[in-house]
């Protein structure tokens, strides 16, 4: 465990790890973001449930290890490229975040203490237990404050940038749960997926990216609910992690 991750079960060579980068809502206390505090339960600062989920998912044997992000999508957004300007978003759905303001030094002392070190640690598990497959897990907001006319109705989403060999397979193991699920819904993982281009299609390992939607996982019963669903999909997709 670092300020920048902390690590579930113990990761082995062609299990399934699970890398889920917004997990937390934590701020340092030497970092001021300039926001009301109330939004650090919102989902611009975390994705709701997915800690718990993943705990359950590890807890059940469905995943061998998860990577769990220790600080808040705010401080550090570590689903962005180093280089991306939203790696530390100066504005999130509508919400300024005047804290991010930062100059060229400030921006380099919060990448090296945070997203460098979770990203480093995700390239020496998988160095010294390359896994059959990697679930990336997040999850979305019911509705967006900017755009509160654009429904999302999904009950999940499947995102895949260029290897989809198990998005097919986890579409239909989802659907088979009875749940609506988008097919790079709410958003593309074509256009929005730096974690697992770099670890996951960068070493040729099959993966998918699963978006819960946050309603659904907000309270015990939704996410023990949901962790049963992934563990049944999970067990589909080693089936056939290689095709």
């Amino acid at each position: 465990m670092s300020e920048a991750w902390r690590q579930l079960g113990t990761p082995r060579t062609g299990g399934i790890l699970l890398i889920a980068d917004h997990a937390s809502n934590h701020v340092p206390d030497d970092i001021d973001l300039g926001i009301d505090p109330a939004l650090l339960t919102d989902h611009i600062a975390i994705d709701i449930g997915v800690a718990e989920v993943a705990a359950l998912l590890v807890e059940n044997g469905a995943v061998d290890a998860a990577i769990l992000g220790r600080v808040s999508r705010l401080v550090v957004d570590c689903n962005r490229d180093e280089e991306a300007p939203g790696v530390m978003p100066i504005a999130s759905d509508g919400h300024a975040v005047p804290g991010n303001a930062l100059d060229d030094a400030g921006r380099e002392a919060r990448l090296a203490r945070f997203f460098r070190p979770y990203h480093d640690h995700i390239v020496a598990t998988i160095a010294a237990h390359r896994p059959a497959m990697i679930l990336s897990l997040h999850s979305f907001t019911p509705a967006l404050s900017a755009h509160p006319d654009q429904a999302r109705p999904w009950h999940v989403g499947v995102l895949y940038n260029e290897d989809d060999r198990l998005a097919g397979a986890a579409i239909a193991a989802l659907a088979a749960e009875g749940l609506t699920v988008g097919d790079q819904l709410p958003y593309s993982g074509k256009l929005l997926n730096a974690t697992m281009n770099r670890h996951a299609e960068g070493n040729a390992i099959p993966y998918v990216g699963i978006e819960m939607r946050q309603d659904l996982v907000s309270d015990a019963a939704g996410q023990a609910l949901f962790a049963q669903r992934l563990s049944r999909m999970c067990s589909k997709l080693a089936l056939y992690p290689g095709e």
